[in-house]
């Protein structure tokens, strides 16, 4: 597939779910692999765009890239705001997930959402540029 590259603002959320769910379809996911994949791509995408630039009053783009493989399907968003690794944030615990909203401690539900949708989630820092890669594992062909 041919590489995205949207403004870092909200609405463009909609183009990257539409190419996210295209490259899925493509490598012949699952719906619920697809939703899951969509999910984590949307969270991170809105992450960037609400603290990476517009809370940091900046501007940029997106750049969202699809790989795939014979055995995997890798989502890549590149942007240019301000450097932040997710897998450093503090992760709700089982026991924060089964409190009310009112009790839970704030934060971290979202990069929680990234991590347990896809089968691999790492983060690069490139530059000026942070990456943020998705992998989900292709079925298994049956024969």
């Amino acid at each position: 597939m041919e590489t995205l590259t949207v403004p870092g603002t909200l609405d463009s959320l909609a183009s990257i779910a539409q190419y996210v769910m295209a490259a899925a379809t493509e490598a012949g996911l699952g719906k619920k692999a697809v939703y899951k994949l969509r999910l984590a791509v949307d969270e991170m995408a809105s992450n960037i765009i609400i603290h990476g630039y517009q809370q940091s009053r900046l501007t940029g783009d997106i750049v969202v890239t699809a790989q795939l493989t014979d055995e995997q399907l890798i989502i890549t968003l590149e942007d240019t705001a301000v450097a932040y690794d997710p897998t450093t944030h503090h992760l709700p615990t089982e026991a924060d997930l089964n409190r009310s909203l009112i009790q839970r401690p704030h934060g971290g539900l979202g990069i929680f959402l990234v991590l347990d949708g896809v089968d691999d989630f790492s983060y690069e820092r490139v530059d000026d540029r942070n990456r943020n890669i998705f992998v989900m594992k292709l079925p298994t062909p049956t024969i």
